[in-house]
């Protein structure tokens, strides 16, 4: 298999890379302003704008919804870029799970209805599939001829303290579905959640809440790899990130008149941690390379999810740990990526939890 990045993953990357840099350059690499504040939590809707008038919230989108034809692979080279400078852009949930789904499952109504006003920089989309946080499987929807209602709730929502549209997975009398639905939409109650690296999360409350079910069994799969391809090229950049600047810490950072990094225990720590990073890479492009070529790719997905929780767990204690206290102090750069990279890891599943399920995988194809 071919790991050689594409030149339109090459451009993307490039264009993501340049506009985030120097949004956090304004932003004195804290994602928040001069000032201190944010337009709103956990979200830069300035950023947001600027994205999408670069074209880059549509480049890496199918022709059908005004893109130039690419998928997984190009999203997945921008969501790194995202994950190198955590900037506050929901382009995993809005564009990666959210407009794609649509583009796949729905029709030109609903794209026109939810996707467009994404791709103009007005809107941003909110995902919750899969079963691996609390309250996930609590959601039912209830099909009439009039149409569907949904009931239940769901916590920590990436992205839902702003979002202005909800792609949620429920139950329905004839198995899972995805279904959408409307900030706006009654019965909705949306309360924001404070998290470890930021508060863009939300509580979802549904009380005979109005939706479209989009797709069954089939596209409730689809999501689920789809989001966790997402979290594992965010979770890269990330631990990218937190490698480069615990690396330049070890070389400048001097006891006893020599850089720590001349110790041979430190040497060993970054050593490790330089080679979970490149499991995380290839696991990830293999994973997405199978994805985006339309075979299966369960079990590679699930391989990328293990060595992303794990990685995200080992390197991102290595770099507190080297850094020592200035790791901790939460107004400098090494704790936003480690407290970043717990949440990835946690947000899928662990890597404990992930191993059983891979080894479920390997046990079935044996079989």
């Amino acid at each position: 298999m071919d790991f050689t990045l594409t030149e339109a993953q090459q451009d993307l990357a490039g264009l993501a890379k340049q506009i985030l840099g120097d949004w956090s350059d304004k932003n004195d690499n804290s994602g928040r302003s001069a000032s201190g504040l944010r337009d709103a939590p956990g979200f830069d809707a300035d950023l947001w704008h600027t994205l999408a008038g670069a074209g880059l919230l549509d480049a890496a989108l199918p022709k059908s919804l005004g893109g130039s034809g690419f998928d997984v692979l190009e999203q997945a080279s921008v969501l790194i870029e995202i994950g190198r400078t955590l900037a506050p852009a929901p382009y995993s949930s809005s564009i990666a799970v959210g407009a794609c789904a649509i583009a796949e499952f729905g029709d030109e109504s609903l794209t026109e209805r939810y996707v467009t006003p994404v791709l103009r920089g007005d809107a941003t989309i909110a995902v919750s599939v899969g079963d691996s946080s609390p309250g996930r499987a609590a959601l039912r929807c209830t099909e009439t001829d009039t149409g569907a209602t949904v009931s239940g709730s769901r916590t920590v929502v990436t992205a839902g303290a702003f979002a202005t549209t909800f792609l949620l997975e429920a139950t329905t009398a004839d198995g899972p579905a995805l279904v959408l639905t409307d900030r706006a939409a009654a019965g909705l109650t949306t309360t924001a959640q404070r998290l470890v690296d930021t508060d863009d999360a939300a509580l979802l409350e549904l009380d005979n809440v109005a939706a479209i079910v989009l797709s069954r069994a089939e596209g409730v799969e689809w999501a689920r790899r789809r989001a966790t391809l997402a979290w594992c090229a965010w979770q890269l950049g990330v631990l990218e990130k937190a490698l480069a600047l615990t690396a330049e810490y070890a070389r400048t950072r001097r006891q006893f008149d020599k850089p720590i990094g001349s110790f041979q225990a430190v040497r060993a720590r970054l050593a490790d941690a330089y080679i979970d990073v490149e499991a995380v890479r290839l696991t990830l492009w293999q994973a997405a390379a199978r994805e985006a070529a339309g075979l299966p790719a369960e079990q590679e997905i699930a391989t990328a999810k293990f060595w992303t929780a794990e990685a995200g767990h080992r390197v991102a204690h290595t770099a507190v740990h080297i850094h020592g206290g200035v790791g901790i102090d939460t107004d400098g750069p090494m704790n936003r990526y480690f407290v970043a990279a717990k949440r990835a890891e946690f947000s899928l599943g662990g890597a404990t939890a992930q191993l059983r399920v891979l080894g479920d995988l390997l046990g079935r194809r044996a079989a």
